[in-house]
């Protein structure tokens, strides 16, 4: 039996604009079935890879390949098989939920009797039963982007391309669009992400890429990398003079970093570096596990911010 060929597959891959790279010599491969994050800051080159994917950015060099197709030669076959959430909702506001799905179906050349059997379960699957005929303009945020979520289910694709899809919206909006993306990988589509939410990419992603000024600067599984990249207790010092504190720390941490008014400190005995502090009074001291953000700071010297 022959195995499934990768989902996506970029080969150093170039794009720029202007003169400037925005993708610079970047590789990855998605498998079926999982999410891919591609992880990094605004400007990293996320979204622009995310075209490129989709066929709508050329590629200056390298090769993709999407659903086994070549990109962009065969983009249009690729595309007929991909659902897209874009970083913005491009709904139509004066239709209503119902008409937005039914215009977006005949895109796919899909029949009105088509459309009107699927209509019902993305619904559904939207939690916009209720709201089947009510007019995108009277939706909240949550919902439209929900609705967006369905709308790129119409045509029942193998893989969803989601750019930044939590943007915007309220911690519940957030968890329920996290809800309904898990519920899709259970039903064995494939995700590729692009996000700079680090608790996101944690929840949802099996393996995901960290991108910065359109290059590759790590990639696998979150817990692998926050093992790799980082692999102890972290520290958040806050309220002291973070220069002060540092040399007084760092013989107990295997790293430090200063980042605006904190000091990060990491350590495989956190007690030694508390033991430290408790002669300086008025300092907020937060303890905890690592995490993608740690990650990210390493790898880069900054923090992960809009």
């Amino acid at each position: 039996m022959s195995m499934p060929t990768a989902a996506i597959t970029f080969t150093g891959v170039n794009k720029s604009y202007g003169g400037k790279l925005a993708v610079n010599g970047l590789s990855f491969h998605v498998e079926p079935g999982e999410c891919f994050g591609l992880l990094g800051p605004n400007g990293a080159g996320k979204s622009t890879t995310a075209r490129m994917v989709l066929g709508m950015a050329l590629p200056d060099a390298g090769t993709i390949t999407v659903l086994g197709e070549p990109v962009p030669g065969r983009a249009r076959r690729a595309r007929a098989r991909i659902g897209v959430v874009p970083q913005f909702d491009n709904l139509e506001p004066g239709f209503t939920v119902r008409e937005n799905l039914e215009i977006f179906g005949t895109y796919f050349g899909m029949s009105a009797g088509e459309i009107s059997v699927v209509i019902p379960s993305l619904l559904e699957f939207a939690r916009l039963e209720s709201k089947a005929d009510a007019r995108v303009i009277e939706l909240s945020g949550g919902m439209k982007r929900r609705l967006t979520l369905a709308r790129a289910l119409i045509n029942d694709p193998q893989l969803l391309v989601m750019d930044e899809p939590a943007t915007g919206l309220d911690p519940h909006a957030r968890h329920l669009i996290w809800e309904r993306l898990r519920l899709l990988l259970a039903r064995g589509k494939t995700i590729l992400l692009t996000t700079h939410f680090m608790e996101e990419a944690e929840r949802l992603c099996n393996r995901l890429c960290v991108i910065d000024e359109g290059r590759s600067i790590a990639e696998g599984t979150p817990n692998a990398l926050i093992e790799e990249q980082i692999g102890s207790q972290v520290i958040e010092i806050y309220g002291g003079n973070s220069h002060e504190l540092r040399p007084l720390l760092e013989p107990y941490t295997q790293r430090t970093e200063v980042s605006g008014e904190a000091l990060f400190c990491y350590a495989a005995d956190p007690e030694q570096v508390r033991l430290q502090l408790r002669a300086h009074a008025g300092l907020r001291i937060l303890q905890r596990p690592a995490n993608l953000e740690d990650v990210f700071l390493r790898l880069t010297g900054r923090e992960m911010k809009d």
